[in-house]
């Protein structure tokens, strides 16, 4: 669907000439010479990485729809993760490389929103933070208390993070999905 410049909004996905881009930011700027243009800051959704581009005021540009699916995680099949569209109960096999970062917060029987672009995975969303099971740690040293030291632990995803010394193994933690970041014990 094309729409013009000026009717871009944050969040908003755009196909490019340059791939699949999503509106982070945007600025109308209208100089006192010479025409109006927008400046935009887009990711990319496949990849991630940021782009500045300038566009001129009322430019067409070709909006991507991109839908989103609640799926439930099923199982690891090997080398793909399969899932369970909520709604139709299809199921989906998906690569770990269509999942980014989120294969290290999924377990069997989550819930997650899968950004879809016609039949291509282009994105996870997850919830801010999730609660994992220790699975593995160094026991902490008793006596040991210097104010933020950390140790290794890894979760029952496989994902180490760093944790205070007093995790032990069996603890449930409470994860940040965004930075990976260890928040509190659950």
């Amino acid at each position: 669907m094309a729409i013009t410049t000026n009717d871009l909004k944050n969040g908003m996905s755009l196909n490019l000439s340059e791939g699949l881009y999503q509106v982070v930011e945007f600025q109308h700027v209208k100089p006192g010479k010479g025409g109006a243009f927008v400046r935009t800051t887009l990711r990319n959704v496949r990849t991630g990485n940021q782009l500045e581009k300038t566009f001129r005021a009322g430019e067409k540009v070709e909006q991507a729809m991109i839908d989103k699916r609640e799926m439930q995680y099923l199982y690891h099949d090997g080398t793909d993760y399969v899932f369970m569209d909520n709604q139709s109960y299809d199921q989906l096999n998906v690569p770990p490389a269509s999942l980014g970062s989120a294969v290290d917060y999924l377990r069997e029987t989550d819930t997650a929103v899968l950004q879809m672009y016609g039949d291509e995975i282009v994105g996870v969303d997850l919830p801010a933070n999730v609660e994992l099971l220790v699975t593995e740690t160094e026991p902490g040293v008793q006596g040991d208390r210097v104010s933020g030291a950390r140790k290794p632990a890894t979760l029952e995803t496989g994902k180490v993070l760093q944790v205070p010394l007093f995790v032990n193994i069996g603890d449930k933690l409470r994860v940040d999905t965004r930075t990976g970041d260890y928040i509190t014990r659950a």
